[in-house]
């Protein structure tokens, strides 16, 4: 036995030792794969934002590297402010180290806003995060998104109103005291807060996709009523009232009318949407957790306006709806209290990224939040929304009318009077040799009557129509094109009521372009008196059809709050999305024919005219010339110009792709590669060959050419399905600065496609879309712009002022608004200013600055009303960017409107404000006139300061020579400018003051302006005396000879001769000699006034220099 039992233990030990090896093994194995050369993590952090709190990171270096923690917070207008950092050098010993940190917030964050805490940030989100980077050459790393490894988590934030109060930690001054004691007992008072809220004043189009306005409800400041909304969480009352306008039912299944959306991004309580049949579904979160709703079977009515009221009390939701003054009612319980918390995300007014919403418009929506049994809610603008409706049924008609006419001239070649639905006129019956008229309710006299500009209009249109030829898009294109062809008379533009009707027809037929167009006409002045209902009626029209040029003119409005539109950037953002998506779509169509690159040509700048060029002109055929010749840059040039359609070259893709095919094939140009072989991958103007574009791409890749990174990236992804070397692809590309490597690689963020990190991380993808946005990619400015809209995302707060901006800037990019530029452009330069005029409108009205300012350039051509110019110019300055030559154009108007209004100093500092925005573009005009201003006593905006180097105490003089210098600075040094000449008049005023001060240099300038009036007298008589004296000294000559030949004359005679002629010759010699002394005396005089003269512009040279 105890031999045995001897054995059993050795086996016992030996398997021990064995396990324990294996053990040891697969834990340095693991450890070997989950833990990677380069490391960094939290031990421990906080969980709320507490002053003094440690961090500790666990990290590890494969070299020396750089690492930092920093607490940065997200406020409602701006992310990533830091508000610490705490760096340090980790060595590359590849041993796992953890370094302690002491969080030193700053008070702002901490403490409650009294006399000792007055500047506070109300933080929304407050992050602690760290990071780690390779020390570069020496150099530490920039940022936190610069670095390779980064972790974050978010701290939970004390409210504003629980904060503490900071403890003083010194004396405060007499000063401090006596305000203090003056408002110790002051009973501060809540500012006025209304539990009903205006979640929509302004009438709404939605276009039934997946866009809409999004509404965010903060805390109430005041604690009671704070405290009660809480209270009411589990236990809700709430009434919400919405106007609808339906116009057609919803494309899918379900759309949206209101809808709730948490900050998980999951639907909250409450939930409203339509079916495809008129009913709605109201969807809510109960305190059990579960998701419950109902329907009602409503059956809405397409083209009314209905009101929806939903009161919610507790589990019990009653819904009325009304229409045509008829109420009906609903009612419904659920089986536990709802949930109901409006701070907690936000809330949608029809779609959203995950719902569509209706295809119509939303009126009037009004928010109870603690309930109320009374609604107030009346539809309002009414006269507008009524008469929305009164030209939607009118359009109902035309279209009626327009389908019977079509229907009878299709089927029997002409309307048949013995048609139920049709009833002929006298003309077409005559025409078609037919005595009886049998006249029906749908095409009666009385529409013919009322509809006659349409009817004369297809009457001239029948062959067209049986033969075919005519589609219902071309009938609306020919009815716009006669609309504009009747405005312009001599010159004039002219809106008659036919204009008008054809456009309004035209709209009906879908032609949104004339909705925008009558829009413009009604609220610009044009050839038409100012009617913003009509405009108002005519903007929703063309945004619900989905038209781009509407839906920027829409947002536009919003983003401005002019013509009637009030400011609000969740509409503006509501329409600016549709758009933008929209722009993202064309992106990959844009080297279609109806679409172009944006060119900013300037009518009223004759250098950008010049540098057009034509298919016929010497620059083109000179550059077709070296690309025959072989010329790399010549071929890629050519390409260029004839596949984007640049400089005025009309597109040619065939020729674009046989140029691209020439340079490629090279193998020079890594980005002309890239270009052939994307063209190859995508099959544009050539057979889709992805072999030869895959080696193209590699071979651009290795050449250097970023772009090639990311379209080898996109090649492994989207053809081979090999995400793992897609991302490799798209991560190295992105580093390397490509906007689409960052939009791609945000892509595989968002859906967990990249093998190496097979999970969804949306922070990270947020920031490769801002990042790709900055670089103006358009779909990755869509992406970013819904996370800063909705600030639904932890550690990004809401911007939609961001949003907005960025995806004004994309839609401008738009290859449709393109063409339409440059067909404005091309019928100018036709000679058609009349057509050029309503394209750049049409483009105006989306906001496009260059379209305003070349709009307003025609209208000073045209000699339309000032009111044309002074609009369109003015639409311009409001922009990110305008043209300085509208600055200066809307500066003039406010300057010289000064002397003839009242309100004189507004208006000088308005044009004030237009110089000094010029000025900032770098306009010398904006300079020039500001130092005018300056020397007329009025004083310089702040921001021009920086800008002239100049400060409040330095003396007028001393500002105006810096402000002239920096304009001269500015301006063509190879020019006389005003400037310089202002300049030289400034610094020549200076140095006569500066001689002034001296007796000696006084007296010289005194001299100076002595020897100027002495050559002034003296110059002209010198040029006197040289005529004269030639003669003179002729005259005597003649004396002295006739004296000397008068031989054989009588004594007396020659006597009296000699001594006559003696005297006669003397006087003269007399005369000439003082005449010689004349001129000797004023050569002298001129001799020295010069001396003075050269004497004294020398001093003044000096005193310049």
């Amino acid at each position: 036995m105890n031999v045995l039992h001897s054995i059993n233990v050795g086996y016992i030990f030996t398997a021990a030792i064995i396990m324990g090896q294996c053990m040891l093994q697969a834990v340095s194995t693991q450890s070997s794969v989950s833990l990677p050369d380069n490391f960094i993590g939290f031990d421990s952090a906080p969980d709320k934002v507490v002053d003094g709190s440690v961090v500790h990171v666990r990290y590890q270096c494969s070299r020396p590297c750089q690492l930092a923690v920093e607490v940065v917070v997200s406020i409602l207008r701006k992310t990533d402010l830091v508000v610490f950092r705490r760096k340090w050098i980790g060595s590359g010993l590849r041993v796992y180290k953890v370094h302690r940190v002491l969080l030193r917030l700053p008070p702002s964050i901490l403490y409650q806003h009294n006399i000792f805490n007055r500047n506070i940030l109300e933080a929304q989100n407050v992050t602690v995060r760290a990071w780690l980077d390779h020390l570069k050459n020496g150099n530490e790393p920039d940022t936190y998104h610069s670095s390779i490894l980064r972790i974050s988590k978010v701290l939970w934030v004390t409210p504003l109103s629980e904060r503490p109060t900071k403890p003083p930690t010194e004396s405060p001054s007499w000063f401090a005291r006596m305000m203090w004691q003056m408002a110790r007992n002051r009973i501060h008072q809540c500012p006025h807060e209304s539990d009903t809220i205006d979640m929509l004043e302004f009438p709404l189009a939605s276009t039934g996709e997946h866009f809409g306005v999004v509404r965010r409800f903060q805390p109430f400041i005041d604690r009671v009523l704070e405290r009660a909304r809480r209270h009411a969480v589990t236990q809700p009352s709430i009434t919400l009232s919405v106007w609808i306008y339906l116009l057609k039912w919803c494309h899918q299944k379900l759309c949206g009318i209101i809808h709730h959306v948490d900050r998980k991004n999951v639907y909250d309580s409450v939930l409203m949407q339509l079916t495809d049949t008129g009913d709605i579904i109201i969807q809510a979160r109960v305190t059990t957790g579960k998701d419950e709703a109902f329907r009602v079977r409503a059956a809405l009515p397409l083209w009314k306006w209905i009101r929806l009221d939903c009161y919610i009390q507790d589990s019990k939701v009653l819904l009325n709806t009304t229409w045509n003054d008829e109420t009906r009612k609903y009612v419904y319980q659920f089986r536990a209290s709802i949930h109901y918390d409006d701070t907690d995300g936000y809330f949608g007014i029809g779609g959203s990224k995950y719902i569509p919403g209706i295809h119509g418009y939303f009126g009037p929506i009004k928010y109870y939040r603690f309930g109320t049994k009374e609604i107030e809610n009346q539809l309002h603008p009414k006269s507008t929304l009524l008469e929305l409706d009164r030209v939607h049924q009118e359009c109902q008609e035309i279209t009626a009318f327009t389908k019977a006419f079509w229907k009878e001239v299709v089927e029997s070649h002409l309307p048949s009077p013995f048609s139920k639905g049709v009833c002929m006129s006298h003309s077409i019956n005559t025409w078609g040799q037919i005595e009886e008229r049998i006249c029906t309710q749908t095409w009666s006299w009385e529409t013919q009557l009322k509809h006659s500009t349409l009817f004369h209009f297809l009457q001239a249109k029948t062959e067209e129509i049986r033969t075919g030829f005519l589609s219902m898009k071309a009938l609306r294109r020919d009815l716009f094109e006669k609309a504009v062809g009747t405005m312009f008379l001599e010159a004039q533009i002219n809106i008659i009521s036919k204009s008008t009707e054809l456009l309004q027809m035209s709209s009906c037929f879908g032609n949104h372009e004339a909705s925008l167009f009558l829009a413009a006409i009604h609220f610009s002045n044009l050839g038409h008196s100012v009617n913003q209902e009509q405009g108002h009626i005519y903007s929703l029209i063309g945004a619900s059809g989905d038209n781009r040029f509407a839906l920027m003119h829409a947002g536009f409005k919003h983003i401005e709050g002019i013509d009637g539109f009030p400011k609000d950037l969740d509409m503006a953002y509501s329409y600016y999305s549709n758009a933008g998506t929209q722009s993202s779509i064309d992106i990959a169509s844009i080297h279609e024919y109806r679409q172009y690159i944006l060119e900013h040509i300037y009518l009223s700048n004759p250098e950008d005219l010049y540098s057009l060029t034509h298919e016929a002109s010497d620059i083109f055929e000179y550059l077709k010339l070296q690309a025959e010749s072989g010329h790399i840059e010549s071929q890629t040039h050519l390409a260029s110009m004839l596949y984007w359609g640049q400089n005025g070259i009309s597109k040619d893709i065939a020729s674009a792709v046989k140029w691209f095919k020439r340079s490629a094939m090279q193998m020079k140009d890594p980005s002309v590669m890239y270009d052939y072989a994307h063209l190859l991958m995508k099959g544009h103007g050539v057979k889709r060959n992805y072999t030869q574009g895959f080696l193209l791409l590699k071979k651009a890749a290795a050449m250097g050419s970023i772009k090639a990174l990311n379209g080898l990236g996109w090649y492994h992804g989207t053809i081979l399905n090999d995400h793992k070397n897609a991302a490799k692809y798209f991560e190295q590309a992105a580093l390397n600065g490509s906007d689409h490597g960052m939009f791609n690689l945000a892509l595989y963020h968002l859906n967990g496609k990249n093998p190496e990190s097979p999970w969804k991380n949306e922070t990270a993808a947020f920031h490769c879309f801002l990042n790709a946005s900055r670089l103006g990619n358009v779909a990755a400015s869509v992406e970013a712009a819904w996370y800063l809209s909705t600030g639904s995302l932890e550690g990004v707060s809401q911007d939609v002022e961001r949003a907005v901006k960025m995806l004004k800037k994309v839609c401008e990019q738009n290859g449709h608004l393109g063409f339409m530029i440059r067909e404005a452009l091309q019928a100018y330069l036709q000679g058609s200013w009349q057509q050029a005029l309503v394209k750049y409108i049409l483009a105006a009205e989306t906001g496009l600055g260059l379209a305003q300012s070349n709009a307003a350039h025609l209208c000073e051509e045209l000699n339309l009303s000032h009111d044309c110019q002074r609009r369109y110019h003015n639409y311009s300055t409001l922009g990110y960017d305008p043209h300085p030559t509208a600055l200066l154009k809307m500066g003039d108007y406010y300057y010289y409107s000064s002397s003839m209004q009242e309100d004189s100093l507004s208006l000088v500092g308005q044009a004030i404000s237009m110089y000094s925005r010029a000025a900032l573009a770098g306009s010398p005009q904006g300079m020039y006139n500001l130092v005018v201003l300056a020397q007329q006593g009025h004083a310089l905006p702040l921001s021009m300061h920086s800008l002239f180097n100049v400060s409040h105490h330095d003396e007028m003089d001393v500002v105006v020579e810096k402000m002239l210098k920096r304009c001269v600075a500015a301006e063509d040094g190879n020019a006389v400018t005003p400037c310089s000449l202002a300049l030289l008049a400034v610094q020549m005023g200076k140095a006569l003051r500066r001689m002034t001060q001296n007796g000696a240099q006084l007296l010289l300038a005194y001299a100076s302006l002595l020897s100027v009036c002495v050559i002034i007298i003296i110059v002209p008589l010198q040029s006197c005396f040289e005529q004269n004296v030639p003669s003179h000294r002729a005259v005597a000559l003649r004396a002295r000879a006739s004296s000397v030949s008068q031989d054989g004359v009588n004594l007396n005679r020659e006597q009296n001769g000699i001594v006559g002629g003696n005297y006669r010759g003397i006087l003269w010699l007399t005369i000439l000699n003082g005449m010689q002394w004349l001129q000797q005396t004023s050569d002298l005089a001129v001799t020295l006034s010069a001396v003075c003269l050269c004497a004294f512009w020398t001093t003044v040279l000096y005193h310049l220099l």
